[in-house]
């Protein structure tokens, strides 16, 4: 499994249990679309791939939340598309 397809796969289970919003799904569905962009930075779709898989709408995050919210996903995203 390709680390796109990873990706893909963590985005539709994020989209289904844990309510990712569809404007980060959208961000996300254009990096996927657009592999031959972001081949060359595995390590960073890697990361975005841990990000979304620890998605969590409700905030389970901070000094002893293991999740990711809205804010640090976005962050991530934006760095990947410079």
């Amino acid at each position: 499994m390709t680390v796109f397809e990873k990706l893909q796969a963590a985005t539709e289970i994020a989209q289904d249990e844990q309510e990712l919003p569809d404007f980060l799904v959208k961000r996300i569905s254009l990096i996927i679309k657009n592999q031959d962009r972001y081949h060359d930075r595995n390590a960073e779709i890697e990361d975005l791939v841990d990000k979304v898989t620890n998605y969590d709408t409700y905030g389970q995050t901070g000094y002893l939340g293991m999740g990711v919210n809205n804010v640090i996903l976005e962050k991530t995203l934006n760095r990947l598309e410079r």
